[in-house]
């Protein structure tokens, strides 16, 4: 068996930022276009009202202040609501492929790698623009990587679970080198429409190189042990699938966007994922005052600061368990990565942490490492 390290990040982040105060304004001019247009109907009680939101709302609820997106003009049109992500011709490059490339160029200049010495390539995300032929081929074509590639989705665990797959293939031998990219396009399976959930998702891309840790010698992190699990439930769920309908279909779309039952998820999510992690460091032999950092699923604060001192026992202190979710807001299975590529550059040698994805399925997915 060979050892496996982590030896390059990347993360691409759209340029384009909606604060809570506009997509607030947005979608507050929606919900009064709406309850004016359906006043009868609401009158005689046949139609439910459109609540107004905040920004103070959204923040408590979540701890998200803002968000990037690919295109912030269609969110913030209150007659549309949703991105204008427009189809390009088959000959050009996917959304996807250009935001994962970028990450994935970033991942290899850190680490020092020629994109031609990369035998793998996983695209791991929840929310894939087409359904073939793969993202993640698309991506070795435009990069120039050799062997092979494909597409996987566990939903917001994808990340570690494509770090569990890749590390695996580079552990048996059949491969030295992986590249684990994230793009993901939350915002076009997000109901922006719906004040329960319309604040919740962002845009971005992220990317992990991981290669055999054989005379290595530059910084990396080892990792040390990986673990996933699952556990189906409804709780959280898309339908967009092979009955999906059009986009432009406004008024026909909801279960073909982002759904959940958000007090069913924290109730059920919380000990599946701090009972996993528990028994994955007491497997390893790693306890709570040795671990240095927690990378989590970035999806919701009060469940991250939960996890994070079930985890360790106690609050974690600042810079402990760090939080990207002010900033991004929940990118799905990019979060915990995002986290982790930017706060693990300050740990020493010797320095142990884990890093944490769960989500829809139920999924949740660890990989403990330590820093060379």
């Amino acid at each position: 068996m060979h050892g496996v390290a982590i030896t390059g990040s990347g993360l691409f982040t759209p340029p384009e930022v909606i604060t809570n105060d506009e997509l607030v304004a947005a979608f507050n001019a929606y919900a009064d276009r709406f309850n004016a247009a359906h006043a009868d109907a609401i009158a005689a009680g046949e139609v439910a009202a459109k609540p107004q939101s905040s920004a103070e709302f959204i923040f408590n609820a979540s701890g998200i202040e803002r968000r990037h997106v690919m295109d912030k003009a269609g969110v913030l049109d209150p007659d549309r609501m949703c991105p204008r992500l427009d189809a390009r011709p088959d000959d050009a490059p996917s959304i996807m492929a250009e935001m994962g490339v970028d990450a994935c160029r970033k991942a290899l200049d850190m680490a020092g790698v020629d994109p031609g010495a990369v035998d793998a390539v996983i695209c791991a995300a929840s929310n894939h623009e087409r359904a073939y032929p793969a993202i993640a081929v698309e991506i070795q074509s435009l990069l120039g990587t050799s062997g092979f590639a494909f597409d996987m989705n566990v939903a917001c665990s994808s990340a570690t679970f494509g770090i569990q797959t890749a590390a695996d293939m580079i552990r048996a031998g059949s491969i030295r080198r992986a590249l684990v990219v994230n793009p993901e396009i939350c915002s076009g399976h997000l109901e922006w429409r719906d004040r329960d959930c319309h604040f919740i998702f962002g845009d971005v891309a992220t990317a992990v190189l991981l290669e055999r840790d054989e005379g290595l010698s530059g910084p990396r992190y080892r990792i040390l042990s990986t673990r996933c699990a699952t556990q189906f439930s409804n709780n959280i769920r898309n339908n967009n699938g092979f009955l999906r309908r059009a986009h432009d279909q406004m008024e026909d779309r909801r279960d073909m966007q982002f759904m959940q039952e958000g007090r069913k998820v924290f109730k059920e999510v919380l000990p599946m994922v701090s009972a996993h992690i528990a028994g994955h460091m007491q497997d390893e032999g790693v306890t709570a005052d040795s671990l240095k950092r927690l990378w989590l699923h970035q999806a919701n604060k009060t469940m991250n600061d939960y996890i994070g001192k079930k985890v360790l026992g106690r609050t974690p202190e600042r810079g402990e368990q760090p939080n990207i979710l002010q900033d991004y807001a929940n990118t799905s299975s990019a979060g915990s990565i995002i986290a982790f590529a930017l706060h693990s550059g300050d740990l020493a040698p010797g320095d142990r942490g884990l890093i944490c994805s769960f989500g829809a399925g139920y999924s949740v997915g660890s990989v403990i490492v330590e820093r060379a």
